[in-house]
């Protein structure tokens, strides 16, 4: 009967310690709604006991750092240059765009080819597609053209950090691919000094007729030629237009910005395309395309029209 006393009397001892005993280390529970809970970690304690405390930071975003304008405020016309023959400034503002200074800061205003980009993003692709990324939503911008149509393209406004240095601006088009690319911005003149807009071009005006022209090719393998001089064929308009002859009949079309050429003779000994050159003397980048290969390929050239050659035709 003793024995049997003394181990009943040792389970009510172990049932009292146990009932007041903290379990240490244990999580926390936090309510997250009706039906869920789930255990956090408030606190870490390091080797020494001590508490420290998480600190949750938002992801950095990458932005161009400004410096110091040294326009004053104003509208100047500036000139928008890119690493890439398919995102540039629409054919017929001869690669420039509107540059607004106010208290200090500028922005560009460009008007593209067509509507195919939707979106800029001035920074990195990789930022614009993290949370609370701010695009830049498009314009709709009238182009005329010389031949006296008009279309209705995309524009944007573009912030500029500085000039004459590359800074990046990311775009997404209709495939909804962001891609990166460089950007710069030089040569400002204050709009109405120069009503072209152009400082540095050499502004040609010819009357309507037809003439020569020397131009220069660069780009591709090197095997490819052109015709020179090349023939130009003026609109009363003001309009003009070169034939440009290959060297080859294997080219089926020609790309010059987002429009697409054909030639002008499909059966004829070289590939001979009609395109329009809004200002001579500055590089035309073109893509040209061969089937000259086992399957087509688009080659990037760029051509270059010598104004001082121009002679007319008798």
């Amino acid at each position: 009967m003793k024995k049997t006393l003394l181990y009943l009397a040792g389970i009510i001892t172990s049932i009292a310690l146990l009932a007041g005993c903290d379990i240490k280390g244990a999580p926390e529970m936090i309510n997250l709604d009706d039906e869920t809970e789930v255990s956090v970690e408030n606190e870490i304690k390091d080797e020494k006991g001590s508490v420290e405390e998480i600190e949750i930071t938002e992801p950095e975003v990458s932005k161009p750092e400004e410096t110091e304008c040294e326009l004053e405020d104003g509208v100047y016309i500036a000139d928008f240059d890119t690493d890439s023959t398919m995102f540039h400034v629409n054919e017929m503002l001869d690669g420039k765009g509107e540059l607004t200074v106010k208290d200090g800061k500028m922005t560009i205003h460009i008007s593209l080819p067509s509507k195919t980009i939707q979106n800029l993003y001035y920074g990195l692709a990789e930022d614009a597609q993290k949370d609370g990324a701010v695009l830049l939503e498009p314009t709709i911008d009238t182009i005329d053209y010389n031949d006296g149509t008009t279309e209705d393209v995309h524009g944007f406004d573009i912030p500029v950090p500085y000039l004459d240095d590359e800074f990046d601006v990311a775009l997404i088009g209709k495939k909804g691919v962001w891609y990166d690319h460089k950007v710069s911005v030089s040569n400002p003149v204050l709009k109405g000094d120069d009503e072209s807009g152009n400082s540095d071009a050499e502004t040609v005006s010819v009357s309507e007729g037809d003439y020569t022209i020397e131009v220069s090719l660069e780009g591709g393998s090197g095997k490819a030629t052109i015709t020179s001089p090349a023939q130009i064929k003026t609109s009363d308009d003001g309009s003009q237009v070169v034939l440009v002859e290959w060297s080859s009949p294997n080219y089926d079309y020609m790309l010059v910005g987002e429009e697409k050429y054909l030639p002008v003779n499909p059966e004829g000994e070289n590939s001979i395309f009609e395109i329009p050159v809004a200002n001579f003397d500055e590089p035309l980048e073109v893509i040209a395309d061969t089937v000259a290969m086992s399957k087509p390929h688009e080659i990037e050239y760029t051509l270059i029209f010598h104004s001082d050659t121009m002679k007319e035709v008798e």
